[in-house]
């Protein structure tokens, strides 16, 4: 009988942990070009047709994974369940938003401020301890942040930056939430966000005289976003995370930050001002800076999807 080799074992998660949370990173890459192809549907109608099939693809995954009903899982999560899935519609609202009013490039660095805002909520919140790097890297976040949006001018422009960092402060809260909850699990909480979506765009387009009914373009284009890019990504990210400490995981998330500008420049020939990608680079550093600094440091038990 072959004895089973623990560091074989443990090598072979770890590969397939990187590859797993880079193929996260390549789908999640492609919203910026999925929005940019819609012909007509606003935020709210994007969200709507996006929630819906997402939280199809996140029912079917759950109970196929746990044998048991995805609500049940998120009744176990309790109240922390119920923020994280209302922080996400927030930071689902405020990324589509900042995608349509922006350019992808200054959007998609804004979003990756959102580890550095959970670092800061954690702190406050849970009296989570911040490093020292962790606030340096802050610091010179900041710094790029400001180079970035110096030249937004245009008040839509910049109105698009602000919603960026809305979106990135709602992933921030909910990476807090599960953390306040001790919930080691994304999905349940993911799932409810879609619920929750759901409801409140469909109200919001009765409401405020939008069709709910999308051409098939649009529509097609917003659900296959639901089911390949924001489903299909963070069950990868959520199944490679298990297995990558924190630092990797920060790493390796810079791929769905680099890779969105390239999609839509390749594809649609969308360029970025000079000031974004300065302060975008400032940014990229600091986020590199903290993860390599904390490579050796015991990972937290959640991190922003």
């Amino acid at each position: 009988m072959t004895a089973l080799n623990p560091t074989s074992n443990i090598a072979d998660a770890h590969r397939h942990g990187v590859l797993f949370v880079f193929a996260a990173g390549v789908l999640l890459s492609t919203v910026g070009l999925g929005i940019r192809l819609i012909e007509d549907a606003v935020v709210w109608q994007i969200l709507l047709y996006r929630s819906i099939s997402l939280t199809v693809l996140l029912y079917i995954v759950l109970r196929l994974r746990s044998g048991e009903s995805p609500f049940a899982q998120v009744r176990r999560i309790g109240f922390a369940a119920v923020i994280a899935g209302f922080s996400l519609v927030v930071a689902y609202s405020g990324g589509i938003y900042a995608i349509q009013t922006t350019s992808v490039a200054n959007a998609m660095l804004l979003f990756a401020t959102a580890p550095f805002m959970a670092a800061i909520l954690g702190w406050i919140i849970l009296r989570e301890r911040v490093r020292r790097a962790t606030w340096i890297a802050i610091g010179v976040a900041i710094a790029g942040i400001a180079i970035m949006v110096s030249n937004k001018s245009g008040g839509v422009a910049l109105i698009g930056s602000l919603a960026a960092l809305g979106s990135a402060l709602g992933f921030a809260v909910f990476t807090v939430a599960l953390r306040w909850g001790k919930s080691g699990e994304m999905l349940p909480s993911v799932f409810l966000s879609g619920i929750f979506a759901i409801f409140i765009t469909f109200a919001i387009c009765r409401i405020s005289g939008l069709s709910v009914v999308l051409s098939a373009n649009d529509g097609s284009i917003a659900m296959g976003m639901g089911v390949f890019q924001v489903g299909a990504g963070l069950i990868l990210y959520t199944l490679g995370s298990r297995s990558l400490p924190a630092a990797e995981l920060a790493l390796l998330s810079l791929a769905e930050v680099l890779l969105g500008p390239l999609w839509v420049w390749v594809f649609l020939g969308e360029t970025a001002t000079v000031n974004t990608l300065i302060g975008g680079a400032i940014l990229l550093a600091a986020i590199a800076g903290n993860a390599v600094s904390g490579k050796r440091r015991k990972p937290p038990p959640i991190t922003s999807p």
